[in-house]
């Protein structure tokens, strides 16, 4: 049977040896704690795994086969010594060989322990050094051992003339009975027998030697005795019983000796000399510690059966008289008297769980309770759409119970001070109503009770009263409250589907729990901790101002990376809105798709909350504006995709898979589309990821007006020429953002940024945000308000004109390749030449830095900066340094 793996991690960091935990897990029957098994306080274990040549440990299964083998030889010699001692004079020719033929064997055996190695009782390690073990072994049972394996016709020989009786030497061969000894106390242990039955087996053994034992030895009294007439044989049997048959004599001396033994004794047979009367005396006596042995063994083991019995007999007793005295109703009492029958029920067949688990390690407990009732409590309404870690911990903490039918769990208009979830069983929810109670609802398997008093801060609503046998999880409120504290944005999707379930119920009760729950909520009179996303889904402006007060960060998000912003712009909430931008919500922050509040203000059509937040400087291109544009047209909708252009965003730029919105209208076969998208530049040859372009897929699909379209569209640009960029020079210091050669090409953005890119890269392609448990717990929030790191990576709107030279609508491509930053960056080009540094040393970690252009040439002054130039940024070192970062960023 293969044991379990704690046990064996547990042997493992005890004793610090893994081939002796290897060995235990193989062999179960091994799992028991002897003595010095542990080492001393301090110990240390630096044993090797593998043992020396020739040296054999005493767990190999060869080596413990060999030991139970010779455990049957030692039962042929508890038997053979006495019977040999007691009624043979000479060597019988079948014993003499068979004793010989065992003694061989035990003589193999003390040969064979010289290479057994030992196990050391201080510091529990296994000793292989053959010194070592032979000095042990010849210090201890070596000559005892050698002693007993000599053949008793050697020993008559060489024995002195008093102790030549054949039989005498073969009685020091009983020292092999400790064999027996350390079999029992081993199967006592060992939790693959029942110990009753190992105790009755340890106990008839005993007796039987005794038995055995003593009638050897009264015959022997008898058969040597000078006159046999004067014996207690004789006086049976004649004088001739020595030529009576040997097995009658040994059955005749065995019937003397149980006779005794028990105190019966017939008076048929009896001491005659003195010597007999002698014995008999000092076997009486023996046999009274025997007979207390006995019985007080046999006492135990029966009373350890009842005495469970016992108790719970005493105890109904005792609630039984506690209910008379005080007259309590007969309802109580039969709820007293079932519950005490059901904790005896329940421990006398075992089913003692939460007992069984409490006398476990927390770690164990843990994993137990996860395996038995994980999969129920996620199916619990409440904790729908929690993290796993937070029901991991309440799994943890749940204890279960049972409770016999008609019981009562929860009292109506009781503290709230636990919640139940329901394992196995039904329960019926009761109110009182002018004094009569009425059955309103019922709970079954996964269902929850007494959570809404526990959670609104209110006495309990109902009586919960079990149907049937039940089995029940319990958590203690305070636990709960302990462990959602941790988990913040746990907490509120907790809230949430009670205050979801309270509506669905549309009950009037329920209707009135639900109002004042909510009040409780605005006023910020809840323990239960909430996160300001929960207040804008709520459209909760008064609880959103509580939360904002109390320090929580005003861009915090939930696990798809959504700001209480990105909730307020699309319910529309405008308060809400104001709040949070007054609190420093940053207008333009993204969530795991790639979407802004600004984009879901325009595509909800909240068009105050659009002007709020652009006047605030919300930015569309900060998204992904190549899937809003995608969306836009998978909509159909043409107002949607004007609207994105009316705020500065590129409606031809692509998503994330290379799809543009005029790749989707033209499948969508939307003509009005197509116009105004070729109208904004949009081009129908650019492929997407499996290299289909606009005009295959309306080639494909059978599109002739869009063909027609594209067409037309071709032919214009075969007539018109690019105009030069001499041409195109504006006035006043102000240019045209156009795709001219002359002009610098702007890379696209890794992946890895924090802004839409121009091919739309960084919208969904780029992994999901994990979520930040320090960000949701309560010391990230209220860290948050201390920390001012901002990004340095800015988002700009693709206007059609921008300023040279300083302007701060400018863009820059930065890149630092001394410090392994090679991957370009788009920022702003800010107003002052320090205020560029300042960026290259929060970025990149330079504090004198130079700032180069992309041919080597040092740049000292912001205005002389153009719109999409490369500046690399360089430590202030040898000139020879800076021209090969130069060259190694360019070859990059």
């Amino acid at each position: 049977m293969e044991a379990p793996r704690s046990r064996g991690m547990f042997m493992v960091s005890v004793c610090g040896q893994a081939e002796i935990a290897e060995q235990l897990s193989r062999e179960g029957s091994q799992y028991s704690l002897t003595t010095g098994i542990l080492p001393s306080l301090g110990a240390r274990s630096n044993r090797r795994v593998k043992l020396r040549r020739f040296i054999v440990s005493p767990n190999d299964r060869r080596y413990r086969i060999w030991k139970t083998f010779l455990i049957t030889l030692v039962v042929y010699t508890a038997w053979v010594s006495p019977f040999e001692f007691g009624f043979l004079t000479k060597p019988n020719g079948a014993l003499s060989i068979t004793d010989n033929i065992v003694n061989g064997f035990f003589a193999v055996d003390i040969i064979l322990t010289f290479f057994i190695a030992y196990l050391d009782r201080t510091t529990f390690l296994l000793v292989d050094s053959p010194k070592k073990i032979a000095w042990k072994y010849a210090s201890s049972w070596l000559a005892f051992d050698v002693i007993s394996t000599i053949p008793s016709e050697l020993a008559q020989r060489i024995s002195p003339k008093l102790f030549r009786s054949y039989g005498f030497f073969n009685m020091l061969r009983l020292w092999r009975l400790r064999r027996v000894s350390a079999l029992f106390s081993r199967l006592e242990k060992d939790r693959n027998y029942n110990y009753f039955w190992v105790r009755c087996a340890k106990l008839t053994c005993v007796t039987i030697f005794a038995v055995h034992c003593a009638g050897c030895f009264y015959y022997l009294i008898a058969a040597r005795y000078r006159d046999p007439g004067k014996t207690w044989m004789g006086a049976s049997m004649g004088d001739n019983f020595h030529e009576v048959s040997l097995w009658i004599r040994y059955v005749t001396s065995l019937y003397w000796s149980i006779t005794t033994l028990t105190t019966v004794g017939y008076g048929d047979l009896h001491p005659v000399n003195t010597s007999e009367m002698m014995f008999d005396i000092f076997y009486m006596l023996f046999n009274l510690g025997l007979t207390a042995y006995l019985i007080g063994n046999m006492t135990n083991l029966v009373v350890h059966g009842t005495s469970r019995t016992r108790r719970f007999r005493d105890t109904i007793r005792a609630a039984s008289s506690f209910s008379q005295r005080n007259q309590l109703p007969p309802r109580l009492q039969d709820q007293m008297l079932a519950h005490l029958c059901l904790k005896f029920r329940t421990d006398s067949e075992g089913l003692q769980q939460q007992e069984t688990l409490d006398s476990l390690p927390k770690a164990i407990r843990s994993s137990i309770s996860h395996y038995l009732f994980y999969s129920l409590v996620d199916k619990v309404y409440l904790f729908q759409g929690v993290s796993n870690d937070l029901l991991f911990q309440l799994v943890s903490e749940m204890k279960a119970e049972y409770f016999p039918p008609k019981e009562d769990v929860i009292l109506q208009n009781e503290a709230p001070t636990d919640f139940y979830v329901l394992v196995t069983g039904a329960v019926d929810l009761l109110v009182l109503k002018n004094g009569v109670e009425q059955v309103v609802g019922e709970a079954r398997t996964g269902d929850i009770c007494g959570e809404i008093g526990l959670l609104c801060y209110r006495p309990q609503l109902f009586t919960v009263r079990t149907k049937r046998l039940s089995q029940l999880l319990r958590l203690n409120r305070t636990t709960f409250l302990n462990i959602v504290q941790a988990n913040v944005g746990d907490g509120t999707i907790i809230m949430n589907n009670l205050l979801q379930h309270l509506k669905d119920l549309k009950d009037p009760i329920m209707e009135g729990v639900l109002l004042e729950t909510e009040n409780m909520l605005a006023s910020g009179r809840m323990d239960l901790p909430l996160s300001l996303c929960f207040a804008a889904l709520r459209g909760d402006d008064l609880l959103l101002h509580q939360l904002l007060k109390r320090g929580l960060n005003p861009n915090e998000s939930d696990n798809n990376g959504r700001t209480a912003l990105h909730i307020a712009a699309c319910k529309g909430s405008e308060n809400c809105v104001l709040l949070l931008l007054d609190y420093g919500a940053d207008p333009n922050c993204r969530d795991s798709d790639g979407n802004v509040p600004l984009w879901e203000a325009i595509l909800n059509g909240h068009e105050h909350v659009v002007i709020l937040l652009v006047e605030n400087g919300a930015n569309i291109n900060s998204g992904d504006v190549g899937h809003f544009a995608c969306t836009a047209a998978e909509q159909n909708s043409l107002n949607l995709l004007m609207e994105i252009d009316r705020y500065g965003g590129d409606v031809t730029l692509p998503r994330s898979n290379g799809a543009t919105a005029l790749h989707i209208a033209v499948c969508e076969d939307n003509t009005e589309i197509v116009k105004y998208l070729l109208s904004k530049g949009a081009d129908i040859d650019k492929p997407d990821v499996h290299s289909w372009t606009p005009s295959d897929l309306a080639d494909q699909q059978g599109h002739d007006d869009i063909k027609y379209l594209f067409e037309s569209v071709r032919e214009s640009k075969s007539q018109t020429t690019i105009p030069t960029l001499e041409k195109q020079q504006p006035q006043n210091g102000i240019r045209c953002l156009g795709r001219f050669t002359s002009l610098p090409l702007i890379y696209p953005v890794p992946k890895e940024c924090s802004f839409a890119s121009a091919d739309g890269s960084c919208s969904q392609s780029r992994p999901r945000r994990r979520t930040n448990n320090f960000h949701n717990s309560l010391f990230g929030i209220m860290s948050a308000d201390h920390n001012g790191e901002k990004d340095l990576l800015f988002s700009v709107p693709q206007t059609k004109c921008v300023k040279t030279g300083g302007g701060n609508s400018a863009r820059v491509i930065i890149s630092c390749p001394e410090k392994g930053e090679v991957t370009p960056k788009l920022v702003l080009l800010p107003g002052s030449f320090e205020e560029l540094l300042e960026i290259g040393a929060k970025k990149y970690g330079i504090l004198n830095a130079i700032v180069l252009v992309k041919d080597g040439a040092e740049v000292d002054n912001i205005e002389v900066i153009r719109d999409g130039d490369h500046l690399i940024f360089v430590s202030d070192g040898p000139q020879e340094t800076n021209k090969q970062n130069s060259t190694t960023t360019e070859s990059l």
